[in-house]
Order: structure tokens, then C-alpha cells, then sequence
């Protein structure tokens, strides 16, 4: 294979006005491979720990360590853009995943495993924000909602299938098949890069290999509070609250120091993890503020939904495949429409319009009881869905939309970190109100045979939780109705 060192300016030579949408493409498809390996290994994770015979604490560990490993690493690539440029960072992120899911496929250590994961969540971190940032770069203002949309129509694909491809994986293989699930996404992915990636960084600028270092220190205060926190909630779900005390204590002082360094290194003419310039944009701010508490909702329910139909409604797991998997077809179709609506459309009413339908999702899914319809189930599902449809676009461009363009990669990232951020914290914060709530019912009643009702109205009252959340996620979202900037 001859690999050709194209910037963006020969491509578009190359190949025209379609070169953008080819771009589009390629850096879809490493996308879904990211998402697929963060939603697809939950269905593995009861095989993989009765095969090393783990405790659920230590299987959690799993799932966590990709989180905070993703979460984290989204705020590296701004600098690995301007440093190695769009294709040698797209590409290493892409084949880092495909090293990490063979890696933790041919395991036969669960160390390794956990290894395996942290290093596709690193991978997951860095490609994540690429895409936000090449439609802010490479499209006109009035094609970015269409062009988001249908960018969204292909992510969202991934974690609606997934899961579902990889039960059976799992029953018909084993634990291990669904590591392997990201190779041929992976290898076509590389394939597209080396076509259709460009080689220079955003705004069209040569990657610069001597420029300013990486801010190691902010790099190391934001891990540091990351992990705090999120450990720090999940230990509320114990009995050791000093040890959670300590941690979110950890947490919370790493904030003002981070802001400080971040500050500090920006009056010294450095490359800070995070420019603090970014809020000074009203809607970014507001975006950021959104994007936080609507990970919470997101990320929380998506934990919550599944363990509800099980625990609550006393559904099997087939039966939970099978009922998400309408709403994700559905939520493909929503964002592709949504996206469109994004280009014509005031966003800050798209985002509240889904906002209020997901609430109202959440307010209907809650009062359900056994014995209640199935299709009941599926239309409240679908209902949320097409809430999440309309947000997930606009929310984006209503956020950035506003940025100079030399601050666009830092936007993304930043978005993208606090929105993950805020849905790390959302499902240990679902778990936590979830025990609190069985907890309250079961000693007003103690009686032994209403276990269940306790358990249902400890969902409903987490479910409602979760609808306030939504109110509040609609509030902030006011303040992105500022005009958006227009950009060639």
C-alpha cells in the first residue's frame, strides 16, 4: 500500500467537496470501534468473573478503569493534534485499540485483562473528540448540524447492536470473542486513515514536533481528582464512608488546584491541558454545564434501565436485549432528523425539547410496575430515545459553534471530558440514591414478602431523580441561545 503525506488541502484536490464527507466516514468508523469496546464487554463480565472466580468489586474494576482511563486521556488530544497532527494521532489512538482489544482477548490473567482495558480506554479517550473538531473545521455552519447528524446516526448504531452481537459472542465463544470484536473495525479504519485522514493538524496548520510539551502537571492533578471522585463514590456504596470522605476530600482540592496551574501556565505563554479562555463563551459555558448534568442522566440511566427491567420487572436478559434494541434503532433515525433540524433550527429549543421528553421518559418508565405491559416498556424506551436524539447533535454545535476556530480542539476535548466525567459520577450516583431509597421503604416496611415493592419504589424515586436532573440540565440550556457565529 502506498501511503501518500496529504494535508487537507490536497485531498480536497484530490477528491473534491466529497473529501470532507469521506473524512467524515473514516473517522466514524474508529469511533464506533471505541464505543463498541466501552458498551460491548458489560454482557462479558459475569462470564469473565465466574472464569478468574472474582468478587464484584474487583470485576467492577473493569468497567471503572476504562472510564476513568477514557475520561481522562480526552483531554491529551488537543496537544497530540497540534503536535503530531490529525492522521498519526487518529492512527496510533485507532491501532492502540486494536493492540488493547487482542491484548485482552489472548489474557489469561485478569491483571492483564484490566490492563487490556485501561489501554483501549486511553485509545477510546483520544479518538472521541476528533470528530466534533473535524465538523467545526471542515464543514460550513450551515451543513454542521446535517453533517452531525449523520455522524450520530452511525455512533449510536454501535451501542445498540453491540451488546446484542456480543451475547451471543459470549454464548457461542466465550468471554474473550467480544475483545475481538474491534479488530476488523480497527484494520478498516486504518485503511480509510491512510486514504482519506489528513496529515496536518486542525485549522490546517503542519503539525509542529517542537512545540510546547505536554502539561504533565495538569495532566497528573486532573487524574489524580478524577480518580478520587470516582473511587470516592463508589465507596459510598460501602460501609467505609472515612474512606470516601478522604477521597472526595482529594477530589475537591484537586479543582482549585488544577484551575490555578491552568491559569498560571496560560500567563506564562504555555499550552495548558485546558484553556480557561474556552468559558468565556457564554453557551460554551452553559454547553459545559449541560453536558455535565446530562451525563449524569445518560450515563445513569444507562446503567439504571437494564438492572431495573431484571431487578424490578423481574424480565430475563434476553428480554432486555431485545426490548433496548428498537429504541437504538430508533435513536439512529432522530439524530440523522435532529441533525438537519440543528442547520434551521434555534439548538437551545432542540436541546430543551429533548430534555423535556427524556424527563418525561424517566417520570413514565418509574411508575411502571410488574406485571405491566411490555409495549408500555418499549414506547417509554423509544420516548427517551427520541429525546436523546434531539440533544445529542445539538448540544454540540450549540456549544462550539461560538469558539474562534484556534480554540476549537481545546472545546471539544473539554466537552468531551466533563460530559464523560459527569456520566461516571451519574451511575455510581444512581447506585448510591437506588440503595438509599430500597433502604428508606424496606424499614417502613419490614415485612419479608414486600421486597419487591421496595425495590420498585426504590426505582421510581431514582427514576424521578433522574427527571429532576433533566429540569436542570433544561435550565442551563437557556443560555445557549446566543447567535451562533457563522464559519466558512
Amino acid at each position: 500500500m502506498q501511503i501518500r503525506h496529504h494535508n487537507a488541502q490536497d485531498l480536497r484536490s484530490l477528491y473534491g467537496e466529497r473529501f470532507r464527507w469521506y473524512l467524515l466516514f473514516s473517522v466514524m468508523v474508529g469511533t464506533m470501534a471505541s464505543i463498541i469496546s466501552s458498551t460491548i464487554f458489560n454482557v462479558a463480565i459475569p462470564a469473565m468473573s465466574q472464569h478468574f472466580q472474582l468478587g464484584q468489586s474487583r470485576a467492577q474494576w473493569v468497567t471503572s478503569s476504562f472510564m476513568v482511563a477514557t475520561t481522562v486521556a480526552m483531554l491529551t488530544t488537543p496537544w497530540l493534534l497540534s503536535r503530531y497532527g490529525y492522521r498519526n494521532t487518529y492512527l496510533g489512538a485507532v491501532l492502540l485499540l486494536m493492540l488493547g482489544g487482542m491484548g485482552g482477548g489472548f489474557s489469561s490473567d485478569y491483571n492483564l485483562v484490566l490492563v487490556a482495558r485501561v489501554v483501549e480506554g486511553l485509545a477510546a479517550g483520544v479518538i472521541q473528540p476528533i470528530p466534533a473538531i473535524i465538523i467545526l473545521h471542515a464543514f460550513a455552519s450551515h451543513e454542521q448540524g446535517r453533517a452531525n447528524g449523520l455522524f450520530g446516526m452511525g455512533i449510536v448504531l454501535a451501542p445498540a447492536i453491540g451488546p446484542s452481537v456480543g451475547g451471543l459472542l459470549v454464548d457461542w465463544m466465550g468471554w474473550r470473542s467480544v475483545f475481538f470484536m474491534v479488530v476488523p473495525l480497527c484494520l478498516a479504519s486504518v485503511w480509510l486513515g491512510l486514504k482519506f485522514v489528513p496529515v496536518n493538524a486542525p485549522g490546517g496548520a503542519a503539525a509542529d514536533r517542537h512545540g510546547n510539551s505536554l502539561d504533565w502537571l495538569g495532566l497528573a492533578i486532573a487524574t489524580t481528582g478524577t480518580v478520587c471522585l470516582l473511587n470516592g463514590l463508589v465507596a459510598l456504596h460501602g460501609s467505609g464512608w472515612q474512606q470516601s470522605a478522604v477521597l472526595l476530600a482529594i477530589a475537591l482540592v484537586c479543582l482549585p488546584a488544577f484551575i490555578g496551574w491552568q491559569r498560571r501556565l496560560l500567563a506564562q505563554g504555555g499550552k495548558p491541558l485546558m484553556d480557561l479562555r474556552l468559558f468565556a463563551s457564554k453557551p460554551f459555558a452553559a454547553g459545559c454545564i449541560v453536558a455535565f448534568i446530562y451525563g449524569v442522566a445518560l450515563f445513569g440511566s444507562t446503567y439504571l434501565l437494564p438492572v431495573f427491567m431484571q431487578l424490578g420487572l423481574s424480565y430475563s436478559a434476553s428480554v432486555v436485549g431485545t426490548t433496548m434494541l428498537p429504541a437504538g434503532l430508533v435513536l439512529g433515525g432522530v439524530i440523522a432528523l435532529a441533525g438537519r433540524m440543528a442547520d434551521r433550527t434555534p439548538v437551545h429549543w432542540l436541546v430543551i425539547g429533548g430534555l423535556s421528553l427524556l424527563a418525561l421518559s424517566f417520570v413514565l418508565t418509574g411508575v411502571l410496575q410488574p406485571g405491566s405491559s411490555l409495549w408500555l416498556l418499549v414506547g417509554y424506551t423509544v420516548l427517551g430515545r427520541i429525546g436523546l436524539g434531539f440533544i445529542l447533535p445539538s448540544l454540540t454545535l450549540g456549544s462550539m459553534r461560538s469558539l474562534d476556530k484556534s480554540l476549537i480542539s481545546q472545546g471539544s476535548s473539554s466537552f468531551s471530558f466533563l460530559r464523560m466525567l459527569g456520566g461516571a459520577a451519574g451511575v455510581s450516583l444512581c447506585g448510591i440514591f437506588l440503595e438509599w431509597r430500597v433502604a428508606f421503604y424496606a424499614n417502613q416496611s419490614p415485612a419479608i414478602d414486600i421486597v419487591l415493592a421496595e425495590r420498585v419504589a426504590g426505582f421510581r424515586d431514582t427514576f424521578l431523580m433522574l427527571a429532576m436532573v433533566c429540569v436542570l440540565a433544561g435550565v442551563a440550556a437557556r443560555q445557549l441561545q446566543a447567535p451562533a457565529a457563522a464559519r466558512p
